[in-house]
This record gives C-alpha cells, sequence and structure tokens, in this order.
C-alpha cells in the first residue's frame, strides 16, 4: 500500500471557555489513502467538523490542536499562517454545510471562484472566466457562463452547493473535506451531490473525507468509515463491515435508529376512536403570492405557491407530505393553520371554514390548531424561559389559572415530552437541538389540541434524538387522539409514521395512497423518482442500485409548464402532456394525477 495522503495522529482539539476547558476531539488517529474516501459518522457534538477544521487552522480563536497530521510530508499542525494559506484552497479545499453562509452575497458567483484562481494560481482576467465557467459545467451546472454573472441568492440550494464543490476544486486538490454537504437538501439533490463527489473523485483522484450523521448517506459512497463519540473515535473499519458486523454499542445504536425504505414500516396502532367526519379537510386549496421584477416598480407577477390542493385528514390521522423544496409542502401546512391568506378554496375544520371565520372566532380555534416547526431555535423566544414558553398558551385560552396551576401543568408536559420539569427556568440557549424540539412540542401540546401540523420537525436531528422525537409524536399521538400533518423530505421516516402519503411538485398533488401501497407500488413517475434518489444505510444494496435519477431542478412557480407541471422532467412525458393538466383519479387504493398512469 502507498504512503498514506493524510496520517493523523493522537489529535486532541480543547476550548477555553468560562466554565473551564471543553474537550472537543481527544486523541484521535486515523490513515486516509490517495483517491480514498472516508466517512466520519457521529450526532452532533461528537467532534467530526471540529477535528477537520483543526487540521486547516480554522479554529475558533479560544481553541487549541496538539497532535501530528502528516499531510504529503508536512505536519499541518505545526505549520504557521502563511504556510497554511498557501495549503488550503490548494491541496486541500473544504465543502461547508450551507453554502449560503460560505457564499458572499455581495459578490457575485464568478467573482468569487475567481478569487481562489487569483490567490493560488496565479489566474485572472478571462483565462480565469474561461476556467471558473469550465468548473460549473462540470459539475452539471447549465449555461454555466451566464450562471457566473448570478448572485448565491439567485441560485437554488443545490446550485449553491454545487458552486461550492466547484471552487473547491478549481486547484484540483489532493484532498476535499465535505461537512454535511446534503444535510438540507432534497433526496433528488442530495443523490445528484454524491453521485458527483464520486464522478469527480474517479475523474481527478481526489480523496474525500465525508462528515455527516446520516449514515445512508456514506453507505454508497465511503470506503472506510469512522464513527465518533464525544470526542473519541468508537469504531473504523471499511463500509461493509461496519454496516454488516459494528462490533462497539454505539455504532449499532446508531445503525438501529436508522429508518429504512427497504423494508415495510411497523403498522401503527390504530386511534383510540375511528370513525366519524373528518377532522381537517381541504377543498381546492390555492395559495397565491404577488412577487415584483426587477427593482422598484418593476412587473407584478403572482406566484401559485399551492395549486387546487384536496384533502380529508381523519381523526387521529398521520398523513405524511413530501416532494422537493419548493413544492409547496411548507406553504400548504400554513394554509391549513390560516397563517397564510388563501387564494382560493376553503379549508374547513369539524366542518367550520376557517377561511370565512372572523379573527376572534379563528384565535379561539387556535386551541385546536398547532404546529410544530422545522427551526427550534427560530420559533422559541430566546428571551423567555422555558417555562414561559410552553405556558404562553396557558395565558392566551386559560388566564384564569393561578400560577401555581400554570407551573404543574408545565412540569406535567415537560415530563410528557421527555424533559426534566426542573429545567424549566433555564432558556433556550441552555439545551441542545433535540431537547429544543421536545420543548417546541410541549407548547404545541400543552392546551391538548385535535390537529397538529409538523413542518420539517426532525429534518435537522441526529439520527438517535429523531427516533427519539418519532417515538414520542407516536406515543403522543396514542394518549391525545391527535392527527398530524408530517412534513419532510426523508422518505424514510414519512413511511415510518405516516399512515396515507401525499406527494406535491410545484403546488400540485402528484399522488396520495396509504402508505404502504405507495411506497411499496408508486403509481406516478415523480414518486418512484424520488425513491429511487433515497439512499439505503446498506453498503451492499446502495452500491447494486440502478439509479436514473431525476435531471434537472423543478421550474419556476413563476412560469410552471403548461398541462402536467411535471412533463419537462419526466421520461414518460407525451405530447398531450403539454396540453391538459392532469385530474386526481382513483387507482388502487389511492389517487394520481397522471395521464399515463395505467400505461407505465
Amino acid at each position: 500500500m502507498s504512503a498514506p495522503l493524510l496520517a493523523v495522529e493522537g489529535l486532541d482539539v480543547e476550548f477555553a471557555t468560562p466554565a473551564g476547558t471543553v474537550h472537543a476531539v481527544r486523541g484521535l488517529g486515523f490513515a486516509l489513502q490517495p483517491g480514498e474516501t472516508l466517512g466520519i459518522v457521529g450526532e452532533s457534538g461528537s467532534g467530526k467538523s471540529q477535528a477537520m477544521l483543526a487540521l486547516l487552522g480554522l479554529l475558533a480563536a479560544n481553541g487549541r490542536a496538539q497532535g501530528r497530521a502528516l499531510f504529503e510530508g508536512a505536519d499541518l499542525l505545526a505549520l504557521d499562517e502563511p504556510a497554511l494559506e498557501r495549503v488550503r484552497g490548494s491541496r486541500i479545499a473544504m465543502v461547508f454545510q450551507d453554502p449560503m453562509t460560505s457564499l458572499n452575497p455581495y459578490l457575485a458567483v464568478g467573482r468569487q471562484m475567481g478569487l481562489v484562481l487569483a490567490a493560488h494560481r496565479g489566474v485572472s482576467g478571462a483565462a480565469a472566466r474561461r476556467e471558473c465557467a469550465a468548473a460549473l459545467e462540470a459539475v452539471g451546472i447549465p449555461e454555466p457562463a451566464h450562471r457566473l454573472g448570478r448572485y448565491p441568492h439567485e441560485l437554488s440550494g443545490g446550485m449553491r452547493q454545487r458552486v461550492m464543490i466547484a471552487t473547491a476544486l478549481l486547484c484540483r486538490p489532493a484532498l476535499l473535506i465535505a461537512d454535511e454537504p446534503t444535510t438540507a437538501l432534497d433526496v433528488t439533490v442530495q443523490s445528484q451531490i454524491l453521485a458527483l463527489m464520486q464522478e469527480l473523485r474517479t475523474r481527478y483522484g481526489t480523496a474525500i473525507v465525508l462528515i455527516t450523521h446520516d449514515l445512508a448517506v456514506v453507505a454508497g459512497v465511503a470506503d472506510r468509515i469512522l464513527v465518533m463519540q464525544q470526542g473519541a473515535c468508537r469504531e473504523e473499519g471499511p463500509a461493509e463491515a461496519i454496516f454488516r458486523t459494528p462490533q462497539h454499542p454505539y455504532t449499532r445504536a446508531l445503525l438501529a435508529a436508522v429508518p429504512r425504505l427497504d423494508r415495510p414500516a411497523t403498522p401503527l396502532p390504530p386511534p383510540r376512536v375511528q370513525g366519524g367526519a373528518p377532522l381537517l379537510a381541504a377543498e381546492a386549496l390555492r395559495v397565491e403570492f404577488p412577487v415584483t421584477e426587477g427593482r422598484l416598480a418593476g412587473r407584478r407577477r403572482r406566484l401559485r405557491a399551492v395549486a387546487d390542493v384536496s384533502f380529508a385528514l381523519a381523526p387521529g390521522e398521520i398523513l405524511g407530505v413530501v416532494g422537493e423544496s419548493g413544492c409547496g409542502k411548507s406553504t400548504l401546512g400554513r394554509a391549513l393553520l390560516a397563517l397564510v391568506p388563501v387564494a382560493g378554496g376553503r379549508v374547513s375544520f369539524l366542518g367550520r371554514d376557517l377561511t370565512a371565520l372572523a379573527h376572534a372566532e379563528l384565535q379561539a380555534l387556535r386551541r385546536d390548531l398547532q404546529v410544530v416547526f422545522q427551526d427550534p431555535l427560530a420559533s422559541l423566544d430566546p428571551r423567555m424561559t422555558v417555562r414561559d414558553i410552553v405556558a404562553e398558551p396557558l395565558d392566551t385560552f386559560e388566564p384564569r389559572l393561578d400560577e401555581a396551576m400554570r407551573t404543574n401543568r408545565v412540569a406535567e408536559m415537560l415530563t410528557r415530552v421527555g424533559l426534566d420539569p426542573s429545567h424549566m427556568n433555564r432558556y433556550p440557549h441552555q439545551f441542545s437541538g433535540g431537547q429544543c424540539q421536545r420543548v417546541a412540542i410541549a407548547r404545541a401540546l400543552i392546551m391538548r389540541p385535535r390537529v397538529v401540523v409538523c413542518d420539517e420537525a426532525v429534518s435537522a436531528l441526529d439520527v438517535s434524538v429523531r427516533a427519539q422525537i418519532l417515538r414520542l409524536l407516536l406515543e403522543l399521538r396514542r394518549l391525545l387522539d391527535l392527527s398530524l400533518v408530517f412534513i419532510g423530505h426523508d422518505l424514510a421516516v414519512i413511511r415510518q409514521v405516516s399512515q396515507r402519503v401525499m406527494v406535491m411538485y410545484l403546488g400540485r398533488v402528484m399522488e396520495i395512497a396509504p402508505a404502504e401501497e405507495l411506497f411499496g407500488a408508486p403509481r406516478h413517475p415523480y414518486t418512484r423518482a424520488l425513491l429511487a434518489a433515497a439512499p439505503l444505510p446498506d453498503p451492499a444494496l446502495e452500491r447494486g442500485r440502478l439509479r436514473a435519477g431525476l435531471p434537472g431542478e423543478p421550474p419556476s412557480p413563476l412560469a410552471p409548464p403548461s398541462g402536467c407541471v411535471f412533463r419537462t422532467r419526466c421520461v414518460w412525458a407525451l405530447a398531450r402532456c403539454a396540453e391538459q393538466v392532469p385530474p386526481l383519479v382513483r387507482d388502487g387504493a389511492g389517487e394520481v394525477a397522471c395521464l399515463r398512469a395505467g400505461e407505465i
């Protein structure tokens, strides 16, 4: 075997804080061969990212790293800043999780990429522009010369991540470090990014360190896997061995917490009260937003975010809603709760039209209609204690309760969601992400609502915390007779928690069916494409799958295609698909909106 490209020995990373020294990484060691892909997995706070930042000299000012990290014969931890600057970007490149925090919003994409070439290779002007366009073309961005003049906010999340990868590869680095590059992306874009990284590794011989908490992501791309917990390596070995015969209890626990698409989900217990009229119903629901094109007095257009959506939610039912970003999932969830105005159709709760109610009447129904948002730190007031956050609905709907009764109700609900009531006087920043999500759930459930909309409520959580939250929601659904609208882009999670699933694309419903029927025998080409793009946490299965993929990205909702909105990406589309909007028609136990549903 050739000499390692990177050999790390005894890496320790610590941070000096007012509360004392925090050890982020302890005695980490590993070797990376040229052209190899190493997956580093573990939950948030396990030290994955800090270990890589330490190698590049990018720790915060209060951080300190010790040990050895030999890269191409030089110890990265012993290099001074000028020497590290020559290595960063040229020989080692890094792609971060959120490209919007890495890309300068004031500079066009081409300008930012050109700065890398000027700094490391002395290339500028027209030559730099040609190389930047070629790099964008290499990562699959259409019209690369045109995209160079775009600003980051004018590109989709998948496009921005491709720009980051193209920028990282401008100097043909020997090592690419990708820190959670697909966490916030849809399954289709995630599949494209992972396939792109594999292609670039093959083309340029670049070694890759892929940092993630999603074991399904590394299953198909990593040669070896290193599992971290509390700053230390718990287990390391070939990917197949880690997945097939994990040795450490922590690795086994991580794998057990991963939901799988290739296995039937455990049937959900029926609600305690079955039958009866629908609890919540949408009829031909439309949501539109005014958009001004250009600056100041530009042309005003209507963006249709939700188009003619109809469904009914039974008491105790869990309806999963899936689709790519921009398909209208979150807008639909807000429209169901009358949090955004509707342009047409109606939403009824127990037969009452929410769109026709006066403000006071609607406010009175809020105790029965609640929501849990994706990012708890963005939805919890940082100035309020957990007690005040959870008690806020009580102050609104039951103002006659005295302080002792309010505190007892809060303590009871915190206990029910698995939090220590003695911590109720702490603030949100003093809790982990999973604990904050539990606080948000406690606030949503303290009034014992009938319907809860969970909008990507677990997408940003680690696999073990996500499993805990899902078990909690299912248990509370049984105890409190809840009905849930569960919005997400992780298909395996949706299968695990849903009784029915609705698939949306560009504001329209493509398919709605019982969960096991939809996942076992999908009718719509879009549903099939989503399932084909979703990774499986099994190297043997994942590497043997044929991925047809879903080309391109969804069209702009400002200019949707005529007829079937999916036709521009559908391999089965015919000329008539451009002429007629396919209605939802019964097919088996579900409904599908496809003019060729019976043919394909």
